[in-house]
């Protein structure tokens, strides 16, 4: 079976991906992660609920899917290609790239 290799976006470059994609940023954490600090403009749509929250997203407009670690927004970045996204990227590294999480 082929798979898309998943682009990786540096924390330095994540805000210039997105001015130049004009893409959504969608943070996949948990709620207590997201009181910890989101990104300007983030969705937030916890990596459980992502099924139930695809009738949300625009399947053309790029993503920029974002966690704590890089792990799980490597699932649901994954993920949203299976489902027919066009343009989805994960954030290298995650929140704790930029100095955002523990």
């Amino acid at each position: 079976m082929f798979f898309k290799k998943i682009q990786q976006v540096a924390a330095r470059d994540w805000e210039a991906w997105v001015s130049e994609h004009d893409a959504v940023v969608l943070d996949v954490r948990e709620p207590h992660e997201w009181a910890q600090g989101i990104l300007a403009g983030a969705k937030k749509v916890q990596l459980t609920m992502l099924p139930n929250a695809l009738a949300s997203l625009d399947t053309t407009r790029p993503v920029l899917v974002v966690c704590r670690s890089g792990n799980r927004s490597q699932h649901a970045a994954r993920f949203l290609i299976d489902q027919g996204f066009a343009n989805v990227a994960n954030l290298s590294g995650g929140m704790r790239a930029l100095g955002l999480a523990v």
